[in-house]
């Protein structure tokens, strides 16, 4: 089973590992769209307004062009501690030890936009680029990853069960065939229910790290269910989606 995360635009700056090599991360097949953005997000740096513009920063965050300049030179970290935010709060793979934190090293991965699928184990350095972001005279990155990622994600899924937790944005990069979706809603004491948007992600990480940490290997929708339902978590399965309920 492959738990496949959305990232976050928070990261943590810092990282002790080697500075990056392509030819460390998995998904080797992935290398050229991967070398073709990091190029292009150092040169996008040396243009700071042109960067804002293209990435949705603001005037405060300049650190987060700065990163992009140093990306073939900053220290890596793998790529599950990289990520900061409500999910990855929930998850808190720090905290794992022993036979848990090696079955989450194997069954967790995250959807990049830069670097289209990452291991739990890929040393990556802090960078900038959302999946909506716009590369000035470039074709949009759901454009430029679908022909590769989405062979990549087809021939995993043919293998492994994949759960993807991803948000529609980085969905859009590529599809998973046979996935199990989850969406998370609040229901209200007289039965009507709303979508859950900003803490969603909170119940995500929650789902995720049950997912990582079960001794049982979840083959289909109705096991990943039962696991959820084992952690606490009230669940509903319509075939391979499944509907995360909470009190509003």
């Amino acid at each position: 089973m492959i738990v496949l995360l959305p990232p976050s635009e928070t990261k943590r700056a810092d990282g002790d590992g080697p500075p990056l090599r392509l030819d460390a991360l998995a998904s080797p097949q992935l290398t050229d769209l991967r070398a073709e953005l990091i190029d292009e997000l150092i040169t996008l740096a040396a243009d700071p307004e042109a960067s804002r513009r293209a990435l949705g920063l603001s005037a405060k965050q300049g650190a987060e062009i700065e990163r992009n300049a140093a990306l073939r030179t900053a220290p890596t970290a793998p790529a599950i501690n990289r990520y900061t935010g409500v999910l990855y709060e929930a998850l808190d793979v720090e905290s794992l030890r022993g036979a848990e934190a090696v079955r989450a090293g194997a069954r967790l991965a995250v959807g990049s936009a830069l670097f289209g699928l990452l291991r739990a184990t890929d040393p990556v350095p802090a960078y900038r680029l959302s999946a909506t972001s716009k590369l000035p005279g470039r074709p949009g990155l759901s454009r430029r990853w679908r022909p590769v990622l989405e062979p990549l994600l087809a021939e995993i899924a043919q293998n492994e069960l994949v759960v993807d937790l991803r948000s529609g944005s980085y969905a859009a990069l590529a599809t998973v065939p046979g996935a199990v979706r989850v969406d998370v809603v609040a229901e209200h004491p007289d039965g009507r229910r709303v979508s859950v948007s900003h803490f969603n992600k909170a119940h995500k990480g929650r789902l995720a790290r049950a997912l990582a940490t079960t001794r049982s290997e979840p083959d289909d929708a109705a096991a990943v269910a039962a696991t959820a339902r084992r952690a606490g978590m009230r669940v509903e399965r319509d075939d391979t989606k499944l509907t995360i309920v909470v009190a509003a």
